[in-house]
């Protein structure tokens, strides 16, 4: 499914996922998380960007590999990027 953010259209899947790594920058990033209701800090593009260096090397992640990854704790991690209600 398509849906237009940042000016740009996407292929999402039912839950709202970017389906297409290729169509994501940081304007869709931006606009994505305010949709969640979230404001992108430094922090989080730290961690995000620690993300996206590790799917890029297609580094299986978990969140037990992200707690131990030294790059950000499993309680930091929850405390910005909150699961949605």
């Amino acid at each position: 499914m398509e849906k237009t953010i940042a000016g740009k259209t996407i292929t999402v899947n039912e839950e709202g996922y970017l389906t297409d790594f290729s169509q994501w920058n940081e304007q869709v990033g931006e606009a994505l998380a305010a949709e969640a209701e979230l404001v992108l800090t430094p922090r989080h593009w730290e961690v995000v960007k620690y993300l996206q260096t590790e799917q890029k090397n297609q580094v299986a992640l978990s969140i037990r590999r992200v707690g131990k990854s030294g790059v950000v704790d499993i309680k930091e991690f929850y405390a910005l990027f909150p699961m949605p209600h």
